[in-house]
């Protein structure tokens, strides 16, 4: 039987050869593979759109593009990888020498073998990326250029799926679908983001769940335009990123610093044992930066392993399906399984009984407890919940004040409250 974590890669293989960009086919064949998992809502914004601050640029598709030597031979071809050509490059069709064309090859020479990922999304130019050592093995000579895009209003596309809950109240998950060959900045967070909500749609969530698939910086400006007016049921969030990778897990914190969703992820981070990194605010990333910006504030956090530009991988050729693995894409979205788990069940409740200890054991709620492992664990649970409930403190509250597992309080409440000693 296939595990997630397999599915999750398979996907990343699929969608990695196709040439995505902030706007475009490209886009809109990513978007109709993803839909193959989840339904989509599918958006399109027209060109020229005022969204925010911003514009919705116009469209850009390409068909193909080389360099060709005087014999024909195509020493770079973006048939061979989307990376080839410097994203958004206007049309051109000319013959030039080599001292020429350098002016527009983009290479890495600190890593020969790899070829870089570049864009120019608002301002005209064109260009190629290659490899170095590409570049070092072409002789001085003419050459054939050729890019055949199109760059012309058009439209912008994202797209949404709704996991309905319990209350209107939302949760956003949210993750870039605008970067070419790029298989953990970009797809892996795309796979997990999938999953996670292949697997939320298996329950009754608590919150409403909503996954936002855009691209990047434009993409969530224009959602958050469109969407201003009803963007304060917006509780929690999570932007999911180079989610693939063998580094440890790295979660950056909202604006605020101390909204749910930071002290949720600390929490589950830090109970797990596992090895991870907690990052202050920055406002240099990936869309948190949009969805924190002043005018918003929502608490909207991002979960990656290795953070952007923190491997030598970023934005090259080096980032392909080798480079991500199931393992690390099934403990991340395993981690988010566990944030969204212990934020669904964070209630504040009131004491029904709160001068002096009710009688537990009168209520069969120790008897409840005898063959659990964690006896004293569990009734110490119960003893922190009943004190912390006053209407004011939330069970994770009373887990981080009382060191106790999340889990492990959360079952107490169940308990209390099935015996009718507090109330939510």
């Amino acid at each position: 039987m296939t595990s997630a974590g397999e599915e999750m890669h398979a996907l990343v293989e699929r969608l990695y050869p196709l040439c995505r960009s902030i706007t475009g086919d490209g886009v809109r064949a990513t978007l109709e593979i993803v839909g193959e998992y989840v339904p989509l809502q599918v958006h399109e914004v027209p060109t020229g759109t005022q969204v925010l601050d911003w514009t919705v640029p116009q469209e850009w598709n390409i068909r193909d593009a080389y360099i060709a030597d005087t014999a024909g031979n195509r020493v770079v071809d973006f048939a061979a990888s989307s990376l080839h050509v410097l994203g958004y490059s206007v049309p051109v069709s000319a013959t030039m020498p080599l001292a020429e064309l350098r002016g527009h090859l983009h290479t890495l020479p600190d890593h020969p073998t790899w070829v870089p990922y570049r864009t120019s999304y608002y301002q005209p130019e064109w260009g190629f990326c290659l490899a170095q050592e590409t570049l070092d093995a072409l002789p001085d000579g003419e050459y054939e250029v050729r890019i055949d895009s199109t760059l012309e209003d058009g439209h912008l596309t994202y797209a949404e799926h709704v996991i309905p809950g319990q209350v209107p109240d939302e949760v956003i998950v949210s993750c870039h679908v605008c970067h070419p060959s790029l298989a953990n900045d970009n797809l892996a967070g795309i796979a997990v983001a999938t999953f996670l909500a292949r697997a939320l749609a298996e329950q009754t969530p608590y919150y409403t769940y909503r996954f936002l698939y855009a691209p990047g910086t434009i993409g969530a400006i224009t959602w958050l335009a469109r969407n201003a007016e009803r963007v304060d049921r917006v509780k929690h969030g999570l932007v999911l990123a180079c989610a693939g990778d063998s580094g440890p897990l790295t979660y950056k914190q909202s604006r605020r610093g101390d909204a749910e969703i930071d002290r949720v992820l600390r929490h589950v981070l830090a109970t797990s044992e596992r090895p991870h990194r907690i990052n202050e605010f920055t406002p240099y990333g990936y869309d948190e930066r949009q969805y924190c910006s002043p005018g918003f504030d929502l608490g909207v956090g991002s979960l990656s392993r290795t953070p952007y530009a923190g491997y030598p991988e970023y934005h090259t050729s080096a980032d392909n399906p080798d480079f991500v693995s199931p393992e690390a894409m099934t403990d991340t979205l395993a981690v988010c399984r566990e944030a969204f788990a212990v934020l669904d069940r964070n209630r504040r409740y009131l004491n029904l009984s709160p001068y002096g200890e009710p009688q537990l054991g009168r209520r069969g709620l120790y008897d409840a407890l005898g063959g659990r492992s964690d006896t004293k664990q569990a009734q110490m649970a119960m003893l922190w919940v009943l004190s912390l409930s006053d209407g004011e403190h939330s069970l994770l509250d009373v887990a981080e004040r009382s060191g106790l597992p999340f889990d492990t309080v959360a079952v107490a409440a169940d308990a209390l409250h099935g015996a009718g000693l507090i109330k939510a």
